[in-house]
């Protein structure tokens, strides 16, 4: 059996999964929450019947919770391995044939899955001030698996790479040419594992060549992208130099006038820091309402709050302007498909970002968009030209895939 450990390891929290890739199976999955405070909330799920032809009359189907201290990475891999030892399934028994990390910030040099290296290591770590807040942890993870698996090859496979496909055009920003190239200031974009992941999905269950069909992917969530892709290549995305930039997100801001900075900069004396904060952490939905979830925006739509109202409004226009923009970057579009967690939930989303392309020949079936299915499914009606889909995505699985083709 071709088993994969994935880590995704953030600031406070271990996230991973044991995937079997000939079978595209998940094994187990858990989360170790809270690294670092008082106690850290530990999730282990685990799926015994997925193992084949084995029975585990002591190890069972189930998630498993508990809380106790964990002071920094190199103990939550140690918890982890406890929960798979304790509540199967035994790495002894189904030890990994490579381990598989996900980082957020490649650059210009990382384009491909990589087997990490000391010099990998370092490279990420120097990445770092282009993702302050994401690189620092993906390697914290990546040192503290490497100490606790040091006999199996570990490769990083990053968030970037799928968008290295993107034109001079799409990735160069119009300042001072050999600013931006002293400080490496240019468009990278993100979550491109769920991008690729996505756009190779849809081309599948439709039964076409990945190569001939233009796709138009919403990557929804906290954190929130798009991206317009060619051939199965990224050749426009929405995030740029950081997560920050494009749509309306969570606690993200997206776009904005740079110089409405440098006014509160000098009006209200804002520092730098003060800046990133507002506009990381305090921006979005949740600058707009207060709520950061897109369910409590929907909620307050719903009781008649004009703040929420507006909210959505400003969040779908956002997304309208955005099809339109790379519909015609792509000189047309034959799948637009929606993905995590707002993307795959929110019938209303769907519906009211697509409301005004009927000229572009998208037409949404409500009761297909409205019905509560899980799995890949066509919310566009028979007679649209242009195929809309909700994909669940699974950069988890993309990550196991990529890692095992490399090793």
């Amino acid at each position: 059996m071709s088993v994969v450990l994935v880590i995704n390891s953030g600031s406070s929290s271990l996230k991973y999964s044991l995937i079997d890739v000939a079978r595209e199976v998940e094994l187990a999955t858990g989360i170790v929450e809270r690294i670092g405070q008082d106690l850290s909330a530990i999730t282990h799920t685990v799926r015994m019947s997925a193992l084949p032809g084995e029975a585990a009359p002591t190890m069972l189907d189930g998630t498993f919770e508990s809380e106790l201290p964990v002071p920094d990475h190199h103990r939550a891999f140690a918890v982890m391995l406890e929960e798979f030892a304790a509540h199967g399934p035994a790495l002894t028994e189904h030890p990994p044939m490579a381990v598989g990390h996900r980082v957020v910030h490649g650059g210009a040099r990382f384009f491909a899955p990589t087997r990490i290296t000391d010099d990998v290591e370092r490279q990420i770590d120097e990445l770092s001030v282009l993702a302050p807040l994401h690189n620092p942890a993906n390697l914290a993870g990546i040192v503290a698996a490497r100490a606790a698996f040091g006999d199996v090859p570990h490769v990083a496979v990053f968030d970037t790479a799928f968008h290295q496909t993107l034109p001079p055009a799409a990735y160069t920003y119009a300042i001072d040419a050999q600013l931006a190239s002293e400080h490496r200031v240019r468009r990278y974009g993100f979550h491109g594992t769920s991008h690729q992941y996505v756009s190779e999905c849809a081309a599948s269950y439709l039964g076409r060549d990945l190569a001939e069909l233009r796709q138009i992917v919403f990557h929804l969530g906290n954190g929130a992208s798009v991206s317009a892709i060619d051939g199965g290549r990224s050749v426009e995305t929405s995030m740029g130099l950081t997560p920050l930039e494009g749509l309306v997100m969570g606690t993200r801001s997206g776009d904005i006038d740079p110089a409405a900075l440098l006014h509160l900069s000098r009006r209200a004396g804002y520092s730098v820091d003060d800046l990133d904060a507002l506009l990381n952490t305090r921006s979005g939905l949740k600058g707009l309402t207060g709520h950061s979830d897109m369910r409590d925006v929907l909620a307050g739509v719903d009781a008649g709050e004009q703040a929420s109202i507006l909210a959505f409004d400003v969040y779908i226009h956002r997304l309208r302007a955005y099809a339109g923009a790379y519909i015609a970057q792509l000189g047309g579009v034959d799948v637009i498909s929606f993905t995590a967690g707002v993307g795959e939930n929110a019938a209303r989303v769907r519906a009211a970002s697509m409301a005004t392309f009927g000229f572009a020949g998208i037409e949404i079936d409500d009761s297909r968009n409205e019905a509560r299915e899980r799995g890949i499914r066509r919310i566009s009606t028979d007679a649209s030209r242009v195929v809309v889909l909700v994909v669940p995505t699974d950069e988890e699985l993309q990550i196991a895939r990529q890692t095992a083709e490399l090793v």
